[in-house]
């Protein structure tokens, strides 16, 4: 293969592996490591282990922030490890004879990671573990088709957050036969409400794994989509045939969205958001919104108008993605490059043409590369885990929000936190003579930044001028 489509699996040890998880590609090549290439689609793999480093949001005196007690500033059950586990903060209200209520159900849980997921998204999982193979055989067997997903504790395994979202099964495929029982399924599923877990009811079984977990909690319908479900059957009897029932539901959520009246708090998350907008344009961010994302920022709540707040919440989490990816491969590109100069040498002579090996051992790198592998992992994990952090933290204290109004307070924090960050940095360029970007056209600069990086993969999706504001 020639150079310029290289990709590289740098076989690390254990202490620098950690350094590269997620999709990290600069000029065309890749580094990943032999002990979490499954997991490499994920960046959230590098925030494992963290002893709750400062948050870099805010100024450490406002009083404001939700985030203010790092870790703790969200809720987590307790741990299954715990010999006499304290009922949860939802708990505490209730009485024994409360748990027994009509409001909350035995659901099967499946901790998955760092990641917080949020109502009306849709997801695929690879089941082969035999203990979630058994979950999906009792929620088909049972017809439920539904199970609780939850965000695992950064710095305690065993222990996971109070409140998680529904995932119900959409499609399941059979594979076993394509991928020799390596995967059993392939699963798509819909999120279709929140839960509030109250506690745990086999904690002994995470240790074992001879089964899955299953929780007592309850099921939060603040969608509508659980309503939806419930109703289809009366819907599809009264709907025209000739007419696709989705194409109907679309049209009652864009006439909704053109009709809707706003609150002054959701105007003014409107308004923090296109300030916003208009910030990284001037200052030709490399990931940025568009221009007509601002037309499309939905806060309504519920889904029944569609954008809504959920899409904006999204909307927002793949913007915070994609920084801390560009963050990541902007680290990475110098040693990338060097790796792949000490590579054309030691093999070829300087050939550009020289096809190389798939992978290279880190024994097999020069001390001085081994050298500065090691030092980019250290700059990358005291940068970057702060960074995952307070993004992770942000979704999940969004996600436990007792209602509509309280997320769209907290949306307009962490946006106003953004565009505050990004007018400190307009006023210092400004001061060091830096402000003549932002009379520069922005289409110009993004032409010449592509050009300059032609030979680069696109990392960052908020480049597209077009009306579409959710590519």
């Amino acid at each position: 293969m020639a150079l310029h489509h290289l990709s590289l699996l740098l076989c690390a040890s254990s202490s620098i592996a950690s350094a590269f998880v997620g999709p990290s590609s600069i000029n065309s090549a890749r580094l990943t490591t032999s002990s979490s290439w499954k997991e490499h689609n994920s960046i959230n793999k590098i925030g494992r282990s963290i002893n709750c480093p400062q948050l870099h949001m805010v100024e450490d005196e406002d009083e404001n922030n939700p985030l203010a007690r790092g870790i703790n500033s969200v809720g987590w059950l307790p741990s299954v490890f715990d010999a006499s586990p304290s009922r949860s903060v939802f708990d505490s209200s209730m009485s024994s004879d409360d748990d027994d209520e009509e409001t909350t159900e035995t659901l099967p849980l499946f901790p998955l990671g760092g990641v917080v997921y949020t109502p009306n998204s849709e997801h695929i999982l690879n089941i082969f573990e035999p203990r979630y193979r058994q979950m999906y055989n009792d929620i088909l067997m049972n017809g439920s088709k539904r199970f609780v997903v939850s965000m695992s504790h950064p710095n305690e395994e065993g222990r996971f957050a109070q409140v998680g979202v529904l995932f119900s099964l959409e499609e399941l495929k059979e594979v076993s036969e394509m991928t020799a029982d390596q995967v059993k399924y392939i699963c798509n599923h819909r999120v279709t409400g929140r839960v509030k877990l109250h506690k745990v009811l086999n904690p002994e079984a995470w240790e074992s794994r001879d089964t899955y977990l299953k929780v007592k909690g309850t099921i939060i319908d603040d969608t509508g989509l659980l309503d939806e479900e419930k109703n289809d059957n009366d819907s599809d009897e009264a709907m025209d045939e000739s007419i696709p029932q989705s194409m109907v539901a679309e049209l009652k959520k864009a006439a909704a969205f053109d009709a809707m009246e706003k609150s002054p708090e959701e105007e003014a998350l409107l308004q923090s958001f296109s300030d916003l907008v208009e910030l990284q344009h001037d200052l030709t961010e490399d990931v940025r919104f568009t221009r007509a994302s601002v037309k499309s920022f939905g806060v309504a709540a519920g889904t029944e108008i569609d954008p809504n707040l959920w899409t904006s919440i999204r909307l927002w989490q793949s913007y915070a993605e994609q920084r801390l990816v560009a963050r990541q491969n902007e680290m990475q590109k110098e040693f990338q490059e060097k790796l792949v100069e000490f590579l054309k040498n030691d093999l070829g002579d300087g050939d550009e043409e020289l096809e190389l090996p798939s992978a290279i051992g880190f024994q097999d790198l020069s001390p001085e590369l081994q050298n500065e592998l090691a030092d980019l992992q250290k700059r990358m994990t005291s940068e970057l885990k702060p960074l995952l952090l307070e993004q992770t933290l942000s979704m999940q204290k969004i996600l436990e929000a007792n209602d509509h109004d309280d997320r769209v307070e907290l949306m307009r924090y962490f946006v106003d936190a953004e565009r505050k960050r990004l007018q400190a940095k307009k006023t210092l360029k400004s001061m060091f003579g830096g402000g003549a970007l932002a009379d520069e056209d922005s289409e110009t600069i993004v032409e010449k930044k592509e050009a300059a990086k032609k030979d680069e993969p696109k990392q960052q999706i908020f480049f597209d001028e077009g009306e579409d504001a959710f590519q």
